[in-house]
C-alpha cells in the first residue's frame, strides 16, 4: 500500500524545536524503559552503545547485498539479512537486518536521519533495537545504512494477510496487539517529549522468534505538540487507510491521530482483512465502513471475524476488542482513549478471556 503526502503551505511544519529534556517518568508498568536524562546526556551515553560500521563490513555481512538475502522493503530502501561479529569480537556471529538508503536521495536521507534520531535513544521491549549505522561517500554516491536486530518472523502484515503463512492463533494475535499498544503508549506517554510514529500499520510491527512484537520504521516519526499545544501542523504523510480523518483534512497531527490508526489495526486483527481492499465488492472495500454493519452487540457480529480462526477464539473478548476499536475510531479526537488506557483495557480483556 502506497504512502501519500499533500504539499500545502498551511500544512508545513513549524521550525523544528529542539529535542530537549528527553526524559521519562514511569507511573505505569506498561511504559517501562530506561530513565532518560537530557538528550545531550543521552546522546553521549548512547554513542558508546551504537556501533559505527564500515561499508566494507556491511557489504561482507550481506554478501555484497545479495538479492537472495533481501528480506523486505523498508520505509526508504531495501532490507537485507546479514551476519556481523559481536562488538567484542568474541562469540557466535549475530543475525542482523541491514537497511540501505534508497538512491532516490533527499527523502530517504531525511528518513534515515529521523530513524537515527529516535531509535538511537529509544529503548523498550516492544521497539526495534538499532545496533549501529554507516555512512559512506563512494562510487555509488552518498550512502546511508542502518543495522537492526534481526526479527525472525517477519511482520504482522505477513501473518495476517499472506496465504504463505498459517493463520495466527487467537492468543498470538492478542499478544501481538498488546505489545504494539505498549510501544505506542511508551512513545506517547512514557517520555517528557511525545513521539508520534506517524505511520502505524501491520507492516511496521515486526515479530521475534516467539512472536514478541516490535515497532519499527521510524522514518516518518516526529515530536508531538509542546507547550500546551494540542497538535502539530505538518504535511500529511502516512498510508491510505490508516491516517485519521482530521489529520488528512487539516494536517493537524496529535497522539490521538495515532490512536485512530490503532483502531483500524484492531479490526484487522479481528477480521483478517486489510484496511482497504479494492479487490472486494465496493461496499466491503473500506474495513472501517464495512464493520459498522456488525456492531459488537449485534447478533451477526461474528460475520466480521477472520474465517481462518475457525471457532478458536473468545467471542466475548472479540466483542470487547470491537468496542475498544470503536472508541479509538471516534470522529472526535478528544473522545478517543489514550494509548495507556488502551493498554489497560487490552490487559483486562486478555485476563478475563483466559480465566
Amino acid at each position: 500500500m502506497k504512502c501519500f503526502h499533500y504539499f500545502k503551505d498551511k500544512f508545513r511544519s513549524k521550525e523544528q524545536r529542539s529535542f530537549k529534556s528527553f526524559s521519562q517518568s514511569f507511573e505505569k508498568p506498561q511504559l517501562e524503559g530506561p530513565l532518560f536524562q537530557s538528550i545531550s546526556e543521552l546522546d553521549e551515553a548512547k554513542a558508546h552503545n551504537l556501533r559505527v560500521f564500515s561499508f566494507s563490513e556491511l557489504r561482507k555481512a550481506t554478501r555484497n547485498f545479495n538479492p537472495g538475502l533481501r528480506i523486505g522493503e523498508g520505509g526508504f530502501g531495501g532490507v537485507y539479512k546479514g551476519t556481523i561479529k559481536p562488538a567484542n569480537g568474541k562469540g557466535e556471529p549475530l543475525l542482523v537486518a541491514v537497511k540501505n538508503l534508497n538512491e532516490n536521495g533527499l527523502q530517504g536521507y531525511t528518513e534515515w536521519l529521523t530513524e537515527v534520531k529516535f531509535l538511537g535513544v529509544l529503548e523498550h521491549p516492544n521497539v526495534i533495537k538499532l545496533i549501529g549505522h554507516c555512512t559512506v561517500d563512494g562510487e555509488k554516491g552518498f550512502q546511508c545504512l542502518l543495522v537492526y536486530e534481526f526479527m525472525h518472523n517477519k511482520s504482522l502484515e505477513d501473518h495476517l494477510f499472506s496465504q504463505a503463512f498459517p493463520p495466527l492463533p487467537w492468543k498470538t494475535r492478542l499478544q501481538i496487539i498488546l505489545g504494539a499498544a505498549r510501544a505506542l503508549a511508551y512513545l506517547h506517554e512514557g517520555l517528557k517529549v511525545q513521539i508520534i510514529h506517524r505511520s502505524f500499520k501491520p507492516s511496521d510491527v515486526l515479530l521475534e522468534e516467539k512472536f514478541n512484537p516490535k515497532l519499527s520504521d521510524f522514518g516518518l516519526a516526529r515530536e508531538g505538540p509542546m507547550d500546551g499545544d494540542e497538535h502539530v501542523s505538518t504535511r500529511v504523510m502516512g498510508t491510505y487507510g490508516y491516517a485519521a480523518p482530521e489529520y488528512i483534512a487539516t494536517g493537524h497531527l496529535s497522539c490521538k491521530s495515532e490512536v485512530w490508526s490503532f483502531g483500524v489495526v484492531l479490526y484487522e486483527i479481528l477480521s483478517g482483512r486489510r484496511s482497504i481492499d479494492v479487490n472486494r465488492p465496493t461496499s466491503e472495500q473500506s474495513l472501517v465502513e464495512w464493520v459498522k454493519q456488525f456492531p459488537a452487540n449485534h447478533e451477526r457480529f461474528g460475520c466480521i471475524m477472520d474465517p481462518r480462526l475457525g471457532n478458536q477464539y473468545s467471542i466475548g473478548a472479540a466483542r470487547e476488542i470491537s468496542k475498544l476499536a470503536d472508541a479509538c475510531l471516534s470522529t472526535s479526537p478528544h473522545e478517543r482513549p489514550k494509548m495507556s488506557e488502551v493498554v489497560e483495557r487490552l490487559e483486562h480483556i486478555i485476563q478475563v478471556s483466559e480465566e
